[in-house]
């Protein structure tokens, strides 16, 4: 595998400007490359030009390009790698992002772009679609994709966002208890949950988890923390 992906649980983190956090994150995994091709389907209730423009202003650094704008979405993303882009993914609605890549044709494209080491970056939907499902997304299911299975970049589950803080007075289920139904029904299958301003770096046949923050894996009955800078690459499998 010669995947090199950053999945950020977030664009922002507590008060923070848009991709604040990420920016230092995003830089260093791009190296020397500046040029990124955007994918924008998980945006709905903004434009995909506005959510462009948005990514363009957080990275004055980047010449970001709206994938929505290629005449062959496919011949983009293909060609992305000796165009010396990156792919970029960013959240919004995982349900309406995943329905958009079927309906383009372009989930082959991107596993087989990515796994061809195609810089990728993603963040909340945009990582969650690198899991082998998006059965443990957040997200209100807004539109029905063809499947729920997604990229399978890494052989689990992803749940960004996560968060252990119950509000006082809330009597609905908790993230813990929603994650356990899925693992109940799929023991075999991890899950793993990346608080907001981390991410899990995929490189060199490697997997760690960035940031200041730790996380958790959730494999049947179990919950394992998983600490800030911890390798996860026996995950891989």
């Amino acid at each position: 595998m010669t995947a090199h992906a950053l999945l950020l649980s977030s664009s922002r983190q507590g008060d923070e400007t848009y991709l604040e956090h990420a920016r230092a994150h995003i830089l260093a995994h791009l190296g020397e490359r500046r040029e990124l091709l955007f994918v924008p389907y998980a945006a709905v209730t903004q434009t995909y030009d506005a959510y462009v423009e948005a990514v363009q202003k957080a990275l004055p650094e980047c010449s970001v390009v709206g994938l929505h704008r290629a005449s062959d979405p496919v011949k983009a993303i293909t060609q992305a790698k000796e165009n010396h882009q990156a792919i970029v993914t960013g959240g919004g609605n995982t349900f309406h992002l995943l329905y958009t890549l079927y309906e383009q044709k372009l989930i082959a494209p991107l596993q087989n772009a990515i796994a061809d080491g195609t810089p990728y970056i993603g963040w909340s939907a945009g990582s969650n679609i690198c899991g082998m499902s998006i059965r443990t997304t957040n997200d209100m299911p807004i539109i029905e994709p063809p499947s729920f299975n997604a990229l399978t970049i890494l052989p689990f589950q992803l749940n960004p966002h996560y968060t252990d803080y119950q509000p006082p007075g809330h009597n609905g289920e908790t993230r813990d208890q929603r994650l356990a139904e899925f693992t109940a029904l799929n023991p075999r299958t991890p899950v793993v949950a990346i608080r907001e301003g981390t991410a899990l770096l995929l490189t060199n046949n490697t997997l760690t988890l960035q940031g200041e923050k730790g996380g958790f894996v959730f494999t049947g009955e179990e919950k394992r923390p998983i600490a800030a800078g911890e390798s996860l690459t026996k995950l891989l499998g």
